[in-house]
């Protein structure tokens, strides 16, 4: 039988999230996918690892071949095509080469690499063979790069106490290749806990939003690069995706869920929650 073409259907924007499972649902693909929904946009995805995780912390990890990962990454864009795509947890060297040679391989643009390295707590998640591959291989094909503090740290050699320390790290991890960096101020005390710095190559900004007084804020890096990328997707140029994208995660931590007995994740659909006149498409 013909297949019957759907009349009317809207062309709708794709983007892929390349990152783990989280199992608790508040952060990694599951945050992305949520993410990518609410902004209208088809999410896609390429796991790379799979996490047993709860509020309270990551109980076990199991790493997916890389040859798996990179068959998802195909299988995705030489079908459905994508107009944007981020990185989130890539685990280890092997992962983080093989993604690196895919991207390039499929000429993946609109890449948003959340370089998920050290936690806002300051712990290490990955070795420093990982972090050298990220940093040489991946890092240099970014549209947006986006480390927390510690990570903006590691990445440009320099304590970050300070804005003029983040607008240094910023200028500095620009020379890693990427596009754009936005060094995140989330890991800050006081006033610098919602302020991020943009660098371009041109433009120096510092972004602010309101800070939201929750303990339940698992998932914002995550929730944050989606956002970049699927405002990328929609064709915003990579600033105002920015700027867009932190507008998001500021409304979904009003509205975080205080699920588990310890850390819960940021409100993704919030719209269904509570009315409110906040729209994607605004």
């Amino acid at each position: 039988m013909e297949k019957q073409q759907d009349i009317g259907t809207p062309k709708i924007s794709v983007a892929m999230t390349i990152a783990g499972s989280d199992s608790g649902g508040g952060a990694g693909i599951q945050a992305d996918l949520r993410t990518f929904a609410f902004h209208k946009v088809h999410g896609t995805s390429a796991i790379t690892c799979i996490t047993a995780q709860n509020t309270l912390g990551v109980e076990r990890v199991d790493a997916l071949p890389p040859e798996s990962v990179v068959a998802q990454m195909e299988a995705i864009v030489t079908d459905i095509g994508v107009q944007a795509a981020k990185t989130g947890m890539l685990l280890n060297q092997t992962i983080i080469a093989a993604v690196a040679a895919q991207v390039e391989a499929l000429n993946l643009t609109n890449l948003v690499v959340d370089p998920v390295m050290v936690s806002r707590t300051g712990a290490q998640l990955i070795d420093d063979a990982a972090i050298a591959t990220l940093r040489t291989a991946l890092i240099p094909h970014a549209t947006v790069l986006t480390p927390n503090r510690y990570e903006a740290q590691m990445l440009g050699n320099l304590e970050i106490h300070t804005l003029a320390d983040m607008q240094s790290a910023a200028q500095r991890i620009y020379q890693l290749g990427a596009k754009a960096v936005l060094v995140k101020g989330g890991g800050l005390q006081g006033d610098l806990r919602s302020v991020d710095v943009w660098f371009d190559g041109q433009q120096l900004e510092t972004l602010t939003a309101e800070t939201v007084e929750t303990t339940n804020t698992h998932g914002t890096g995550c929730t944050l690069s989606a956002a970049i990328a699927a405002n990328l997707a929609l064709g915003y140029e990579p600033l105002t995706a920015t700027r867009r994208a932190k507008e998001y995660v500021t409304t979904a931590l009003k509205y975080a869920l205080a699920i588990g007995k310890g850390q819960g994740p940021v409100g993704h659909f919030f719209p269904l929650l509570v009315h409110n006149s906040w729209s994607a498409s605004s």
